[in-house]
């Protein structure tokens, strides 16, 4: 099996109709079959093949996921002066995939139109862990509009599409920035259905972004549990599955229903609670006219905090940028944490702040390139 693999990742190359990734590295998806890759690999390093399952299989239009030790023989892969990403073959989608604690996403070079190259029903294909790339949702990078750089739009993994992405903005901005070959501290102004977006690629690779304000008038939200502070939802008695939870909503240009007990338990344990029983029926609830994501939290100091998360279209995921935003803001406002905080997610923490003196918030964490690669549509 390793030779056979090992065989087909060196004869097929990038521009092979078969699906060929790479493991990834800061430069991979630009020059995945360039000579000095190839020679660079020591026999350690693993790589991977994707192919097409042939036509006589249970599933023809499957993917298997195949990992090779590589050899020597790599340095046989033929080179190509043709950028991976540029490759035009008819009904070939090229991708790289990033993470961001864990959130990953199939990322899509989509400048040359106004238009996803694929539909919402193809990105769902695409997202199956079994039969697919697998991800949590796939991400567009579109031209710019109203004079900025570029527009990002996302298909959920269950086709959905949301108004944006915390944690795959910074993927989008470390794949925008390998598109345009930067190096260093970069920022981008991002169009999105949430507003303006400003990630900017900090020193340390880290990507800081400016989320912009938090929206707290139940209406905007949105949600139709009553108002009992000022225009906003703030620990508010919500009714869901036998169980009185206090809800404290707010919207980061999508919505989020924050949760740090019930009425007769004031503190969560949140590695207790069956996610996958009690997610779905927050994010469907009537109170909800645009579904929501949940963020369940527990506190252990006012500048550390941890939360679990159901997405809006995507289930239990394990890292959620505009929930930690969402959840510092509630957390304020239910007077447990300051402004700055520490958020520990399921796939490792991110930083939040925000700032009294523009009421921004501001998000700061990694993102990742996992591999790169090519599927048939």
């Amino acid at each position: 099996m390793v030779t056979g693999a090992a065989k087909l990742l060196v004869s097929a190359g990038a521009d092979h109709p078969a699906l060929c990734l790479s493991s990834a590295k800061s430069n991979a998806f630009r020059s995945s079959s360039s000579p000095s890759s190839s020679a660079s690999l020591q026999p350690s390093r693993v790589q991977f093949a994707v192919v097409n399952v042939s036509s006589n299989s249970p599933n023809p239009r499957s993917l298997r996921l195949c990992s090779a030790a590589v050899s020597s023989s790599v340095s046989e892969v033929k080179s190509s002066s043709v950028p991976f990403l540029d490759h035009k073959e008819t009904n070939i989608l090229h991708f790289v995939k990033y993470h961001g604690l864990g959130n990953d996403f199939i990322l899509v070079d989509n400048r040359d139109s106004t238009v996803p190259k694929i539909t919402s029903e193809q990105a769902v294909k695409l997202c199956d862990r079994n039969f697919g790339i697998g991800a949590d949702g796939v991400i567009f990078a579109l031209p710019g509009i109203n004079g900025t750089d570029y527009t990002m739009r996302i298909f959920n993994s269950d086709g959905s599409e949301p108004e944006m992405c915390g944690n795959g903005i910074r993927c989008l901005a470390k794949f925008i920035s390998e598109l345009e070959n930067s190096q260093g501290k970069q920022s981008y102004t991002i169009h999105t259905d949430a507003g303006l977006i400003v990630p900017e690629i900090q020193e340390d690779g880290q990507v800081r972004v400016d989320m912009g304000e938090p929206i707290l008038k139940a209406s905007d939200v949105p949600t139709r549990l009553l108002p009992n502070k000022d225009q906003s939802v703030v620990k508010c008695k919500l009714d869901v599955d036998g169980v009185s939870w206090s809800a404290t909503c707010v919207s980061m240009g999508n919505p989020h229903c924050v949760i740090f007990g019930t009425n007769s338990s004031e503190n969560l344990e949140v590695d207790e609670l069956n996610l996958a029983e009690i997610g779905p029926k927050f994010e469907h609830h009537v109170m909800f006219p645009a579904r929501t994501n949940t963020e369940f939290v527990q506190v252990f100091s006012p500048m550390h905090l941890k939360m679990r998360v159901w997405e809006r279209g995507a289930g239990a995921t394990l890292a959620c940028g505009t929930g930690a935003c969402a959840v510092v803001v509630a957390a304020v406002l239910e007077g447990r944490a300051g402004r700055a905080c520490r958020v520990d997610l399921p796939g490792g923490p991110l930083q939040i702040e925000w700032r009294e003196e523009n009421n921004h918030v501001y998000m700061t964490g990694p993102a990742e390139v996992v591999f790169t690669g090519s599927v048939p549509l």
